[in-house]
């Protein structure tokens, strides 16, 4: 009698431990990731810069795409899709972040080349003084 108690107990508790298995499953399969409002304020910044930079003269390609992404990450968030403006938005930084550093580094090239060519004319000045 003791061990029929014992058993019908047990089973009891294991079919209790596996409804709360079966309900955390659930939950967490129905749990909505939270707006990623950060992210995308970060990714506004970023593209932003872009812009300032230069991004889109000089990295028109990859300042489109940034822009593009954001506008996505956006339609996303008023869908309440919020993995997938999570997704869009971490993509639209990234673009943006190449987008300002391919700006500024077209720009310290041209400064480059532009202070070599002035360069070139010093000397030659230099060398048709010296004659």
């Amino acid at each position: 009698m003791m061990k029929d108690t014992y058993l019908l107990k047990s089973k009891q508790v294991m079919q209790m431990a596996g409804v709360a298995v079966v309900a955390a499953v659930l939950m967490a399969g129905c749990a909505s990731t939270s707006a990623p409002t950060e992210q995308m304020a970060v990714s506004r910044t970023a593209v932003s810069n872009a812009l300032a930079a230069g991004g889109n003269q000089f990295a028109p390609v990859q300042f489109k795409s940034a822009s593009d992404k954001l506008a996505a990450a956006e339609r996303a968030m008023a869908d309440k899709d919020y993995e997938l403006a999570l997704r869009l938005a971490e993509q639209a930084e990234v673009d943006a972040r190449l987008a300002a550093e391919m700006a500024r580094s077209t720009k310290a090239q041209r400064a480059a080349d532009a202070l070599q060519d002035d360069i070139r004319v010093l000397r030659q000045e230099i060398d048709r003084q010296s004659k």
